[in-house]
Order: C-alpha cells, then structure tokens, then sequence
C-alpha cells in the first residue's frame, strides 16, 4: 500500500476507476474513502445513476466527515453499459429525485450543495459555483443525459463483451 500523501505534496492530480465497468457500486465508496485519506485535496467523482444507487448512504458519511467532495451524477435512466452487453428490461432503473435524496440525507447539517443540469450552459455553470462561492462545501451536481448518450468506444466494448459472453465455454 503506497502513501496517498507523498502524490499529492507534488501537487500531482491522481485518478482511478473501475476497470471496464465491472463493479457497479465500487465509485461512491472508494470516493469517501479517497477524500478521507487526502483531507487537503478535493476529491471529484463522476458517478453512474445506477452505481450511485447501491451505495448512495455514503453520502451521510461524506456530509458527516465535512468533506468538500464534488460529485457528478450522470442520471441516464439506466446500467447503460449493461444495455450494450446484454440488454434487457433490468437495465432500467427506477428514476430517484437524486439531488432530493441527498438533500434529504444532508438535513441542513453541516455545508452541502446540490443542483440538477440539463444543458451545458447549466454545466459550465454548476461547475463554476462548485469551484467559486461553494468550494468548501459538498456539492452534488445530477446530469441529466439520454439513455443513449455514449461513447463510441463504449458500444464497441460492449458488443465485444457480448460476444464474448454468447460464445459456448472453453473446456480446458
């Protein structure tokens, strides 16, 4: 196990993700773990509707420990990876009020913002106040995307994935 302190004394940006989508529900933990290990850093997750779903208690925690988070919700209605492996109708997840959710955890203790965005006008401004007048706050920014909105790279994958899954076992 390595120092998180040593990377951030040379101001280095560190990052890390799940590899190839493969543990849903892993981001909202490991983020309040990270902003916990690296107090002096402000920590930024981009977190999937359906992740975020599994573990969204981890809030209160964050809100607890007063930590100045910055978390995208990327609300598309769905495990849209999921969808491009194998779909089916348990891709589709119930819609939560998430930016009420959170809301509703926070309570009125401790700094927490939240917002919902749209567009990018709305982005680019979300981001701003996040980094402007509410830098030391918690703050929830829900992107509202379409189900459909996806990389290139993501359907490729996926597909491949598919293939992969259909294809009868290898004996060995």
């Amino acid at each position: 196990m390595h120092d998180v302190n040593k990377f951030w004394e040379f101001g280095v940006c560190r990052y890390e993700f799940q590899m190839q989508y493969g543990s849903i529900g892993w981001s909202v933990g490991a983020t309040l773990g990270y902003a916990q290990a690296a107090k002096d850093k402000r920590v930024i997750a981009c977190i999937g509707d359906g992740s975020f779903q599994v573990t969204a208690q981890d809030v209160s925690t964050m809100l607890r420990c007063g930590q100045r988070t910055i978390i995208f919700l990327i609300n598309n209605g769905g495990y849209t990876i999921e969808v491009e492996i194998h779909d089916g109708p348990y891709n589709v997840i119930k819609n939560w009020n998430y930016t009420g959710l959170v809301d509703a955890i926070h309570n009125g203790e401790g700094k927490c913002w939240t917002t919902k965005v749209r567009c990018e006008e709305e982005l680019i401004e979300a981001i701003a106040t996040a980094t402007g007048e509410k830098k030391d706050c918690f703050c929830f920014i829900e992107v509202i995307v379409h189900k459909d909105d996806t990389s290139k790279e993501l359907l490729e994958w996926g597909s491949r994935v598919s293939a992969a899954n259909s294809r009868p076992p290898n004996p060995q």
